[in-house]
């Protein structure tokens, strides 16, 4: 198990604690996962049921509070049954609870005492959480922007919260700032975080039966579930539990939609958006750092990638909240994107989708 530069030759132990690489390049984890079917059975039911597949190396060190493992249920969208994934319900409240349980139980097995985080809300938020529960100082920088109940949930947990003026991207330059004397829990940069969000795909897997559904459509911003489910599903063919690698489909808000503008034009990174607002702010990111990675695993996947207005966005929360559902506006958005899915594909697949976040961190 490594680190290894995105853009260089350059690969670092993964006892160093560093979230990028000497020549500022991204870094990638290198690691083997297997899977115990019978070991699996017999554990309860959270993320960590996979622990050979996640890269802690003692028990000890997981900081956890039992997320995970969160119904899949079936759901009718005009006419046609979708699967959900009701990581909404998370500790939290949104799926990002997966990626922090992994990356803090990281920074814990380093001997990590403070962290700096940068989020539109629900990293911050998950962060924050399980910095509480592993004892480490935590310090979250947010767009001024950020929805009221976000900053109350992240200084309820104990983190020092900063408010940063501007653009989404000034928040991160913020954190990024404070990157250079703390350990940086980036939700983009670190890749520990990535390693927790992968479960999403290991739980789709088990719950149909150990097989992999035809389709995974989830919201895409900063890419930490597309991604996430892009590793999972990788790491499951190479361990020969499933045979095939699911379309990964990424739902953009078309106020702030750089990588379906690449991806329709063919191109192999973002270009300069005029970013508007959008009531879907988890996912209003202009300038995500790991482009070129998201556009790679939906085109090698034979996927694509789908922008939604803010008008489709509140129907499916209306629609959404009409059958018992809360969900935050980014979770309807992507509800939005499988509504315009459906519509233009015939085909008998199985679709898996996800409620990343709850409604009431929107209220």
């Amino acid at each position: 198990m490594n680190l290894v530069c995105t853009q260089c030759p350059a690969h670092y132990p993964e006892s160093d604690i560093r979230w990028r690489c000497e020549c500022g390049a991204l870094l990638d984890l290198r690691c083997s996962a297997r899977f115990d079917f019978d070991e699996i059975a017999r554990r309860p039911a959270d993320m960590w049921r996979y622990r050979e597949a996640i890269p802690i190396r003692s028990g000890e060190n997981s900081v956890s509070l039992q997320e995970g493992f969160t119904p899949l249920s079936p759901l009718k969208l005009a006419g046609t049954e979708i699967l959900v994934k009701q990581d909404h319900l998370f500790p939290t409240g949104s799926y990002k609870d997966r990626g922090a349980s992994v990356l803090i139980s990281k920074a814990k097995e380093l001997g990590v005492d403070y962290v700096v985080e940068d989020s539109s809300g629900n990293a911050g938020c998950a962060v924050a959480a399980y910095c509480a529960n592993a004892g480490i100082e935590c310090e979250i920088f947010v767009p001024e922007s950020t929805s009221p109940a976000k900053l109350k949930q992240i200084e309820a947990y104990g983190a020092k919260l900063n408010r940063i003026p501007g653009a989404r991207e000034d928040t991160a330059n913020a954190a990024m700032e404070a990157a250079q004397y703390h350990f940086y829990a980036s939700h983009s940069w670190n890749p520990y975080f990535f390693h927790g969000t992968k479960t999403f795909a290991f739980e789709v897997c088990e719950q149909l039966g150990w097989r992999a559904p035809d389709v995974v459509i989830v919201p895409v911003g900063n890419g930490t579930l597309l991604l996430g489910c892009e590793i999972g599903f990788r790491e499951l063919l190479a361990d020969q539990v499933i045979e095939k690698m699911p379309r990964l489909i990424g739902i953009q808000a078309s106020g702030c939609a750089p990588l379906f503008h690449a991806f329709h034009t063919g191109a192999e990174d973002i270009g300069e958006i005029q970013k508007q607002d959008t009531k879907a702010e988890g996912i209003a990111i202009a300038e995500p750092v790991r482009a070129r990675q998201i556009l790679s695993a939906v085109r090698s996947s034979d996927g694509t990638i789908l922008a939604v207005e803010d008008a489709e966005t509140l129907s499916a929360l209306k629609e959404m909240a009409q059958v018992g559902h809360y969900i935050e506006p980014t979770s309807a958005a992507t509800i939005a994107g499988v509504n315009e899915y459906i519509q233009s594909n015939s085909a008998e697949e199985v679709i898996v989708t996800a409620f990343t976040g709850h409604g009431l961190k929107y209220s």
